[in-house]
């Protein structure tokens, strides 16, 4: 089993599942129909809202993509102050047994799909690649250290310490860190609305960037 933790207890994998139901049945899905917007398949979206299997963060961030909403969302409560102080043995971490891990600094607030997380890959590895969010997402990288390989709909940019870019997240985006030492950046992550987003329109326009890829 890959877990998305260091450990996860069965309450924690219960809570998890339980979170992921409610979001689900809040934005009146099915399971059939949570499996095509997130290419996961159905029987493992059951086992995981069953609190049977922990999924890998690439899945985990699959099934918050398919929901239109983050990882932190899945994980962590609402905060309703002004103002949140997260200390650092506060924020929640995802860890991946492929050698990579991501540390959410941003907390979850009402109403508003954001988030701010700080990933660590190590050397040579690949993260995955991550399906895109609903049109009118936006994401944001900045490194920190190290070299990462960031593939946007099959373009890569090779991004050292101290470059950022901006990109549309209605794409597919992969990270990788071809360098020989940890690649940290940081990922700012605006999620737009999917029932506002017109996407159909935004996943004929991935079949068409698909199909002239081919030619």
């Amino acid at each position: 089993m890959s877990p998305v933790r260091a450990a996860l207890s069965a309450f924690d994998m219960a809570k998890l599942g339980n979170r992921i139901r409610l979001e689900r049945v809040q934005r009146q899905l099915r399971l059939e129909q949570l499996s095509a917007r997130s290419d996961v398949s159905r029987s493992m979206l059951s086992a995981v809202e069953r609190g049977e299997k922990v999924p890998t963060v690439l899945v985990l961030d699959r099934i918050a993509t398919g929901l239109g909403t983050s990882i932190a969302r899945l994980l962590g409560d609402e905060a309703r102050s002004r103002v949140v102080v997260l200390r650092h043995d506060e924020q929640e971490v995802v860890k991946d047994p492929g050698g990579w891990q991501r540390r959410i600094l941003s907390p979850v607030l009402p109403g508003v799909e954001f988030e701010l997380m700080r990933t660590t890959i190590g050397a040579g590895v690949d993260a995955g690649v991550f399906n895109p969010h609903a049109a009118g997402s936006r994401e944001y990288v900045a490194v920190e250290r190290g070299t990462l390989k960031l593939t946007i709909d099959g373009t890569p940019y090779l991004l050292r310490a101290g470059d950022s870019i901006y990109y549309d997240g209605d794409c597919h985006h992969g990270f990788s860190n071809p360098g020989r030492g940890d690649c940290v950046y940081y990922l700012a992550m605006d999620v737009a609305d999917r029932s506002q987003s017109g996407h159909g329109t935004t996943t004929s326009r991935h079949n068409g960037r698909r199909q002239k890829q081919r030619r």
